[in-house]
């Protein structure tokens, strides 16, 4: 309970735009980032002179955030702000949008995998067919991280152990409302009744691809985290009834909050290496106690787990295979 509780009402942060050291000559991309929490990282980023590629699906959108970002956060620095047309539910435009970024870019020291959708109409689906929160949350991040994993990789080569990451972002619901078997794996085929389940299972997958990329690249470099930014006032609420906002009104906190807990994950030096895989808390904190059934989700059966983990990592690089 104390975790939970910490979790509604957390400390105070420790990085901020106050106390992030400069960023120049660092190369970021964040999804999602014409709104909410990516805004928010965007604008700090750039303003800590960082070249930040803002990605999203609706250029103009993405277009105008950049243009606000350049007018608040006036700077002398050699950072930059650009925007990355990308569509996390639309399998086939992850390849183009990479492309486009190695083509300008050969370093990358941070991918914020922060775009989301939760709750969105029943039956919602994404270019592919996929459940849609499925494939925004986990499919497509799961992707776009495949395919950049080389130039994460060449970045790890010559930057510091663990400098180079990957974050992965989750939700409270993992420690609410995930089932004790974690996943299971027939809904990723037939979705479950209930969207907030469905919306669920894709927090916990987010833990499940942080900690897969943290056994895959861990050995290069790469520090591969899973996050709960906290609870907060974004569009993420959008599709959920109004009276459910109003509600939860006094525990949310503004975007700027949850971009806090990123900020950490991505450069707390208290991190290293070995600490993939793990799931960080809102303001930035190691979770000091992860519920015992979804570690040994990601646990293979020969090692004492369940192998759930591993049965949802197959499907998602199953459905990933034809587009990389």
């Amino acid at each position: 309970m104390g975790v939970t509780w910490s979790q509604f009402f957390p400390p105070a942060p420790t990085i901020t735009e106050a106390t992030l050291p400069s960023q120049e000559g660092r190369v970021f991309i964040i999804t999602g980032g014409y709104s909410g929490v990516g805004f928010e990282l965007c604008a700090i980023l750039y303003r800590a002179g960082g070249t930040v590629y803002l990605a999203g699906r609706d250029e103009e959108k993405g277009q105008a955030a950049v243009v606000k970002i350049k007018a608040q956060c006036m700077t002398s620095s050699a950072g930059d702000v650009i925007f990355l047309k990308l569509s996390l539910d639309d399998l086939a435009s992850i390849k183009p949008a990479v492309a486009t970024f190695i083509a300008a870019e050969s370093r990358l020291d941070v991918l914020f995998n922060n775009a989301g959708v939760s709750n969105p109409p029943r039956g919602s689906v994404s270019a592919q067919g996929h459940e849609l929160q499925l494939s925004t949350n986990c499919l497509g991040p799961h992707l776009l991280t495949q395919l950049l994993l080389p130039t994460l990789r060449r970045t790890a080569a010559i930057s510091a152990s663990g400098s180079v990451r990957a974050i992965w972002t989750s939700s409270i619901v993992v420690d609410l409302s995930a089932p004790t078997i974690a996943i299971e794996l027939s809904e990723l085929e037939h979705p479950h009744a209930n969207q907030q389940h469905n919306y669920v299972n894709t927090k916990v997958g987010n833990w499940f691809l942080a900690n897969s990329l943290a056994n895959q690249a861990g050995k290069d470099g790469i520090l591969s985290l899973a996050q709960n930014p906290g609870n907060l006032k974004t569009d993420l609420t959008r599709h959920l009834p109004a009276i459910v906002p109003i509600l939860t009104a006094p525990l949310l906190y503004p975007a700027r909050n949850g971009a806090y807990t990123a900020l950490w994950a991505a450069f707390s030096d208290r991190l290293t290496i070995q600490d993939g895989g793990k799931y960080i808390l809102p303001w930035g904190r190691l979770h000091p106690n992860p519920r015992e059934d979804l570690l040994a989700a990601m646990k293979s059966k020969e090692d004492g787990g369940t192998g759930i983990a591993d049965g949802f990592m197959e499907y998602c690089n199953k459905q990933i295979s034809g587009f990389k």
